[in-house]
C-alpha cells in the first residue's frame, strides 16, 4: 500500500496541514509507503499578484489561523515582497534538493515553508531559493544550475501529471494506493486519526 500526499511548498492549507502529516507519517501500518507528490499550484509568472488576489489569499490566511489555531503567518509578507501567483520554482527547488539525495527533500519543503509564512521571505524568487539551499548545506553551485534545467522542469511536469492521474482535485490530497485502485482519503486538520483510521 502507498499513502500519496499531493502538495505544494507554498499553499497555505498544507502549511496548516504540516504537523497532521507528520504524525500520520510516524504512524503508518507496517507495509504502507507515505510518498510525497508536488501538485504545483501556480505556473511560473512575473507579473505581480493583482490586489484582489492578495486581499482573498490574506483572508485565507486569516481563515486558516481561525480553523487550524497555531498555525503560524507573518503578515508582513504582504508589505515586504511583491507578490507573485507562482509556486513553480519553490515546487523545483525541492526536485533540485532531492538530486542532491532524498534525504534534503523534507527539510527544503520545511525551510521554503518557514521562509514564506514565517520570514516574511518570497519564495517564488530564485535568489530567496539559493539562500535557502545554502543553509541547509547543499552545493550552492550545483543547486542553481539544477533549479530551471530542463530534466527539473521535467520532473515537475511528471509529478503534476501524476496528481492528476490520482484524482488529487486540490491541495492537500491524501490518495491510497491499493492493488492497484486509488482512493481519496478525508482528512482533518487537527486530527492525525482521521487518517489512520482510513488506513487501517
Amino acid at each position: 500500500m502507498r499513502l500519496y500526499y499531493v502538495h505544494d511548498p507554498m499553499c497555505s492549507w498544507c502549511w496548516a496541514f504540516r504537523s497532521v502529516w507528520n504524525e500520520v507519517v510516524k504512524r503508518l501500518p507496517d507495509g504502507v509507503v507515505a510518498q510525497r507528490v508536488l501538485g504545483g499550484l501556480a505556473p511560473d509568472s512575473e507579473v505581480p499578484m493583482p490586489a484582489a488576489m492578495r486581499s482573498t489569499i490574506q483572508e485565507t490566511w486569516r481563515r486558516i489561523q481561525q480553523m487550524v489555531p497555531g498555525t503560524e503567518f507573518n503578515f508582513d509578507f504582504w508589505t515586504r515582497c511583491v507578490p507573485r501567483r507562482s509556486t513553480y520554482p519553490a515546487c523545483r527547488a525541492v526536485i533540485a534538493a532531492q538530486r542532491q539525495g532524498a534525504c534534503y527533500e523534507e527539510p527544503m519543503i520545511l525551510a521554503i515553508q518557514e521562509a514564506y509564512y514565517r520570514e516574511a521571505r518570497n519564495p517564488s524568487d530564485d535568489e530567496t531559493l539559493l539562500d535557502l539551499a545554502t543553509r541547509l548545506g547543499l552545493d550552492a553551485e550545483r543547486f542553481q544550475s539544477d533549479l530551471n534545467s530542463a530534466e527539473t522542469q521535467s520532473l515537475l511536469r511528471e509529478q503534476i501529471g501524476m496528481s492528476r492521474k490520482l484524482g488529487a482535485d486540490g491541495l492537500p490530497s491524501l490518495i491510497l494506493e491499493h492493488n492497484g485502485l486509488h482512493r481519496r482519503l478525508p482528512y482533518n486538520y487537527r486530527d492525525a486519526g482521521v487518517i489512520l483510521e482510513r488506513i487501517g
